[in-house]
């Protein structure tokens, strides 16, 4: 045991499904602690953690809550490292919305808390987990109670342009309702683009980017001379890309067609564009990437899915080229499928070969599995692997709100 632990950081990631937590030291980067509660409100809870390079996996109940697990994860990992929680001196959360109010992120307080829950309506499967977060934090562990901090993941996109952030419906809805696009996984799309400042060895607000987030929920993000000028989600996380239950991209009129000639409710339509479409809703059968890249050869509904995601992320990866200046410094691939599925990258960039792409399959075969490096040829623009850490880019964020302080 390092017997030099201070200044550690707390990190908690609460999902719609799951949870994800760690300790670590922002400074020198190490993680001490780390692990994920998964399938919250179904038949079998598990969570799995790693401490000290030791690894555990235990189940912990059925159809368990965001508090009940949290209390879990406090009570019985982490006060059993006294030596690793007791150094810790802040505690960040991240938080997918925090509207046109909170730009930054935030120590939290009464205001944040309002703030958050005032647009839990343009984010309603991640804000009021955050806010269990939170507050269950809070009340376990007083003590850091003024030291809790907010890394809001629509912070990254606060200087995007009004022709990116802008809806072409009646000006006021932006003005009296801030009706607008605010983008999500801002803290992924950051960190990232950080790394490959580091690995080409240039300033970061010299860099032209395209950067994809692809896990269960997917964006992409364009970024010129380090700031993001447009990107996927909009109003709320639905927008954009196909991804796991969540549609991406629609023609409205098919809200009007389920209600009018469907005569589904409101609540219906959003269940289903939200938690039954996306992969889900076009095989009918899995979310989980894992299965369509085994079946993709395998059966048609797999191939179709696949084939629509990939697709759609193409389009988008061209479009956003138009953004960028007459200079692409990389395309970056991140996330459980970006980092993790090299069928996706080859799939993409073979649609992309007239845009001067052209994939190294055997790099990109092997760049999987939490490895990060270049999969194209020396003639291509250059297409990277990076693994992302939301929870490292949330604890040096902490930090240095708490230092602020």
């Amino acid at each position: 045991m390092d017997n030099k632990l201070n200044n550690l950081i707390l990190v908690l990631n609460c999902g719609s499904s799951s949870i994800k937590f760690a300790i670590l030291d922002p400074k020198n980067e190490k993680k001490y602690l780390s692990g994920i509660v998964e399938c919250l409100f179904l038949s079998e809870t598990y969570i799995k953690w790693c401490c000290l390079e030791k690894k555990y996996y235990k189940k912990i109940g059925s159809n368990m809550n965001h508090e009940d697990a949290l209390n879990f994860i406090i009570d019985e990992v982490l006060l059993k490292q006294k030596n690793i929680f007791n150094n810790i001196i802040g505690i960040g959360h991240r938080v997918v919305h925090g509207g046109n109010e909170i730009k930054k992120s935030s120590l939290i307080n009464d205001y944040v808390i309002t703030c958050i829950k005032k647009y839990i309506c343009f984010a309603p499967l991640h804000n009021p987990a955050n806010l269990i977060g939170i507050q269950t934090v809070i009340k376990k562990y007083p003590i850091l109670s003024d030291k809790n901090v907010a890394v809001f993941d629509t912070s990254f996109y606060q200087n995007m342009p009004e022709s990116s952030f802008l809806y072409a419906i009646p000006y006021n809805f932006y003005k009296k309702y801030q009706i607008r696009r605010y983008g999500a996984h801002g803290i992924s799309h950051k960190y990232v683009s950080y790394k490959i400042s580091v690995i080409l060895n240039k300033k970061f607000d010299s860099l032209n980017l395209i950067t994809c987030h692809l896990g269960n929920g997917c964006s992409i993000a364009a970024i010129c001379n380090g700031v993001c000028v447009d990107t996927s989600m909009g109003l709320t996380p639905l927008e954009g890309l196909v991804m796991g239950t969540r549609s991406g991209d629609i023609d409205p009129a098919i809200i009007f067609f389920m209600y009018k000639q469907l005569n589904m409710s409101i609540d219906e339509i959003e269940m289903i564009l939200n938690k039954k479409s996306g992969l889900l809703g076009l095989s009918g059968v899995s979310s989980d990437f894992r299965y369509f890249e085994k079946q993709y050869h395998l059966t048609e509904k797999a191939k179709r899915s696949v084939q629509v995601f990939c697709h759609r992320l193409s389009k988008y990866i061209a479009s956003y080229m138009s953004l960028m200046e007459n200079r692409l410094d990389a395309v970056i691939f991140t996330g459980g499928i970006g980092e993790n599925v090299s069928l996706i990258r080859e799939l993409v960039f073979s649609k992309l070969f007239l845009l001067g792409f052209k994939i190294n399959s055997k790099l990109n075969c092997s760049t999987v599995g939490g490895k990060s490096g270049l999969i194209t040829e020396s003639s291509s623009h250059p297409v990277f692997v990076i693994a992302t850490d939301e929870e490292l880019a949330i604890a040096k964020e902490t930090i240095k709100i708490i230092n602020k302080k």
